[in-house]
């Protein structure tokens, strides 16, 4: 089973993003764009896990101790850079209480044998993966995708999707599928 640790976003900034989405999703129509009722932002990926390790990680994660907070929707950008851009994105900014709570979900994976992650923790809603353009490398295609999007944002003012309090967290597994990947909540888990 494929699983992943994420924050689930309220349905009013949902609803913001999906109209935002409605806007520029013609100026990359090779991307990969994902499902308004898929955004989240991800603490952890974990990966291919049995279910025994998924009852494992369920009892791990609630164990974990941390607040509430407020965590707001806003602006955009690309990875790993806007000259190579592979994702399309908009930022979430929670705090040292997001940074904390990835942190600590890291940490506890890492005692049952999850590899902690590489990475600096980075707050982002995934909007779209690089699709192919005409151009003969991954990266050019990727690139072409991408950049009358990037032409067309210039031109707007930045975003602001709205705050909301995460009072909980969850697992997540991902099905991948013909039209991109669903995702189920598995277990919840409390912010005090």
């Amino acid at each position: 089973m494929r699983i992943f640790v994420a924050l689930d976003i309220d349905d009013a900034i949902r609803r913001r993003i999906a109209r935002f989405l409605d806007g520029v999703r013609e100026f990359a129509p090779d991307a990969r764009w994902v499902r308004s009722e898929s955004l989240h932002v991800t603490l952890k990926f974990i990966g291919e896990r049995s279910e025994a390790d998924v009852d494992k990680i369920k009892g791990a994660l609630a164990e974990i101790s941390a607040e509430a907070f407020e965590i707001a929707f806003r602006g955009h950008g690309f990875f790993p850079s806007m000259r190579s851009p592979r994702v399309f994105w908009i930022g979430s900014e929670g705090g040292a209480k997001l940074t904390a709570l990835a942190a600590k979900v890291d940490e506890t994976l890492a005692r049952l044998d999850i590899p902690k992650e590489e990475h600096a923790f980075s707050a982002h809603v995934t909007l779209a993966r690089g699709g192919g353009g005409r151009s003969g490398s991954p990266r050019g295609r990727e690139k072409l995708g991408f950049q009358r999007l990037q032409e067309k944002l210039t031109a707007l003012p930045v975003p602001e999707f709205g705050t909301m309090t995460a009072r909980e967290f969850f697992l997540y597994q991902s099905q991948l599928g013909r039209g991109g990947s669903k995702y189920t909540k598995l277990a919840k888990f409390a912010l005090h």
